[in-house]
């Protein structure tokens, strides 16, 4: 929450196209998933693979979320958004998550990385925010 309240409308970021007031809706809406809030369609049994593969990947070398790298086209913000806006939702969905997390509502699967326990929730939750609090420089 410090490293999302240093963040300025002025951030600037170090790789990708959406600015620092879209970043922040795309991470509030990553955080939804969990929440069930956002809905993501069943995807190829083949991408369901590659997917699990890479959250076990992620958890065996405790590596990061590479550059670039693509995602559902729901959870692409590519519009205008308004920076105070943005930073206040993902707070409010950042709490609510935690909420959810502590009393052990977190979903068992997700759609791309399969079965999930909360440690693997709250491991890819953080790698996400964090590979985008670093694209801006906190």
């Amino acid at each position: 929450m410090d490293r999302i309240s240093g963040l300025t409308v002025d951030s600037y970021r170090k790789w990708g196209e959406m600015n620092v007031a879209q970043m922040l809706k795309h991470c509030d809406l990553i955080l939804q998933i969990a929440l069930g809030k956002m809905k993501i369609a069943p995807i190829n049994p083949l991408f369901e693979t590659i997917g699990f593969l890479t959250k076990v990947e992620m958890r065996i070398f405790n590596n990061g979320i590479p550059r670039n790298m693509p995602t559902f086209q729901k959870l692409i913000v590519n519009f205008e958004c308004n920076f105070d806006e943005s930073r206040e939702g993902l707070l409010k969905t950042m709490n609510e998550y935690w909420d959810t997390y502590t009393h052990h509502h977190l979903p068992e699967r997700h759609v791309l990385f399969g079965k999930m326990t909360e440690k693997d929730w709250g491991f890819l939750e953080y790698k996400h925010l964090n590979h985008h609090l670093k694209q801006f420089n906190v």
